[in-house]
């Protein structure tokens, strides 16, 4: 099959870059010399899958072992999908070129959903039934993972089992069950699902039966067999310094959305953004030695060739050793021309400190996330930044040299008004005219972008009751913001409504929604993060098809005790402090960062097995 592909259908598709599977860094190996062969499924195109650290993560982490083999496979796109249908070719993994279908697991990470069309999309291209009751133990286990898996149940139809956590450790507990599955004789695959549902962590649907009441809301949710727990409690990585971490990562020979070594510096965020489902479900806080970090990174620009470095995480200005070590990877590797860049700043002076070392090697846009344009509503989302701070972080910004900034907000975020959008513009020529005013002669390059998307409710937050803006509000709002932002120094993006009120579905979505899912893909839908490809009307055509109604679960406030779709999935954070939180938020009360200020017994520390030390702090940085 790999020489037909390379010579009928590459040449005649864009990119055949993505397909091709022969990078730097990949690993090959062979298949008759391994007990388990695990296809990675990212459910989109090579490069977005490919800028995504936990694929690097696991696909070292796999490789590693001498038993198990992991390779790649990305969501097609359309013009190589029609070929694979026009030939008959079933879809296949790029190290290899092996089908879908020969794999012993299947395994998707789950970070967006507006993916998840793409997921099935990909099944049926394997030629894999789409329903977990379809397929017997012939067919690859498939697995799912990721964020989006924090509410599993809008595709638990299709998964037959989902990590709930962080994978590093886990992955071995999974891998280690499959082969010893393989190696028993008689085996099935109800006998192997009712293994791994022994596995901490792992959650099997087929083993819960979930029952509604008669206006359509959960009643419970419940195993129905012994050897499963009522809540699954997600896996925590405990050692940050010792799990796995990819020193030869994959370079891609074609751009990639984010194309720079990625290096994680810390794990987790304690500041309590009450939107922020990352912030939730990525507790406790774990930060990485200033030692292994400097040893990493040397191992990283050996490696791959590469000439930036991001120090990736949630809040890297958190870091506690953050201005230590980026200033001893600058000076190590700015010589040679490898420059260092951060992630969205928070909007401190602090923050444009640490960007002042990364401009001696080279000047990156920066980027400051108020959310919210007044101190009200940013008192609600428990953002903990005020004007002056981002008027403190600009201005420093402007100083040193900065002639372009970017400004990320929410909209329709919980109690909003107008007067909050106004906020937003106001903060907007606020800017301009700062920089104006300090970049004097040079204020011709004076760019001021402002990014706005539209809240969507999530699982696990202090907003998960919540409901979202209707569409027509939504996009209201985006007018209103847009003729108030007009200005030549401005420049305003946001993003499509209609695709965040899909998304909030499925956010919020129980089982019901996995028949909408499926017409919906029936129908044509895939790539709906796309906007050249996302179909609204399909999508409303698919939820009148199944009869659900789209504002049950997207605008609907769910009440404080009800039973939530998600649960029976523990991701540590207590119902308690979220419900606190909710009303705090409501209150317009703030909550201080546990790191900095007291415990506020968010649940973590208290329900997690075993205690997790943090690592970094007070260390000295070598230079």
């Amino acid at each position: 099959m790999k020489q037909f592909v390379e010579k009928k259908i590459l040449p005649k598709v864009q990119k055949p870059v993505r397909y091709q599977g022969n990078e730097l860094n990949s690993v090959h190996k062979d298949w008759n010399t391994v007990s388990v062969r695990i296809a990675f499924a990212f459910p989109d195109v090579y490069e977005v899958g490919m800028s995504h650290l936990g694929l690097r993560i696991l696909y070292h982490t796999v490789n590693r072992r001498e038993d198990t083999l992991m390779e790649r496979v990305f969501a097609p796109w359309v013009d190589f999908e029609e070929k694979l249908r026009q030939n008959k070719l079933p879809l296949f993994s790029l190290e290899s070129y092996t089908p879908l279908a020969k794999f012993d697991v299947l395994a998707f990470t789950l970070q967006y959903e507006m993916s998840y069309t793409n997921m099935l999309n990909m099944l049926d291209l394997a030629g894999i039934p789409l329903r977990s009751s379809a397929r017997d133990d012939t067919w690859p286990l498939v697995l799912a993972g990721g964020p989006a898996a924090y509410n599993p149940e809008p595709v638990s139809a299709f998964i037959d089992a989902f990590l709930i956590g962080e994978g590093e450790d886990a992955v071995h507990d999974i891998i280690d069950t499959v082969r010893e599955w393989k190696q028993a004789s008689p085996k099935n695959k109800n006998s192997l699902l009712r293994e791994l549902a022994r596995i901490p962590g792992v959650y099997v649907p087929e083993f819960y039966d979930v029952s509604y009441h008669t206006d359509g809301t959960i009643k419970q949710v419940v195993p129905n067999v012994s050897f499963t727990p009522a809540r699954v409690v997600k896996r925590v990585v405990r050692d940050f310094d010792r799990v796995d971490f990819p020193t030869r990562p994959i370079v891609p020979f074609t751009e990639i959305v984010h194309d720079r070594l990625m290096l994680e510096v810390l794990r987790g965020c304690s500041r309590g953004c009450r939107f922020c489902q990352a912030g939730m479900i990525y507790r406790p806080v774990r930060e990485k030695n200033p030692e292994t970090i400097l040893q990493q990174a040397e191992q990283l620009v050996k490696n791959t060739g590469y000439d930036e470095i991001s120090l990736t995480s949630l809040s890297t200005s958190d870091y506690t050793c953050v201005e230590g070590v980026l200033k001893s990877l600058v000076d190590r590797y700015g010589p040679s021309g490898v420059g260092i860049s951060l992630p969205s700043l928070r909007a401190d002076s602090f923050s444009v400190e640490l960007a002042k070392h990364v401009q001696r090697v080279r000047k990156t846009t920066l980027t400051f996330a108020p959310e919210a344009g007044t101190q009200r509503l940013r008192d609600v989302i428990n953002k903990g930044v005020t004007e002056d701070d981002l008027m403190e972080a600009v201005e420093g910004a402007f100083r040193a040299g900065w002639t372009a900034v970017k400004l990320y907000f929410m909209i329709g975020l919980p109690t909003e008004t107008f007067e909050d959008l106004d906020g937003i513009a106001h903060l907007a020529y606020k800017v301009v005219d700062l920089g104006r005013d300090i970049l004097g002669q040079r204020a011709g390059r004076l760019k001021v972008t402002v990014s706005a998307s539209s809240f969507v409710p999530k699982a696990h937050t202090p907003f998960q009751w919540v409901g979202q803006d209707s569409i027509e509000l939504l996009q209201e709002k985006q007018q209103h913001l847009s003729r108030r932002l007009k200005h030549r120094r401005i420049v305003f993006n946001w993003h499509d409504a209609r695709v965040s009120f899909i998304e909030a579905v499925f956010a919020r979505g129980g089982r019901k929604v996995a028949d909408v899912l499926e017409e919906a893909w029936r129908l044509g839908c895939k790539f709906d993060s796309w906007t050249d490809h996302f179909k609204f009307d399909k999508w409303m055509e698919a939820f009148r098809e199944v009869g659900l109604d789209t504002s049950f679960y997207a605008n609907r406030p769910f009440s404080l005790d009800e039973v939530l779709p998600w649960d029976h999935i523990d991701a540590g954070v207590s119902r308690e402090f979220l419900v606190s939180e909710y009303g705090r938020a409501f209150r317009e009360q703030t909550t201080m960062d546990c790191r900095f200020d007291r415990c506020t017994v968010c649940g973590v520390c208290q329900n997690l097995p075993a205690k997790l030390d943090l690592k970094g702090r007070g260390v000295n940085v070598p230079h």
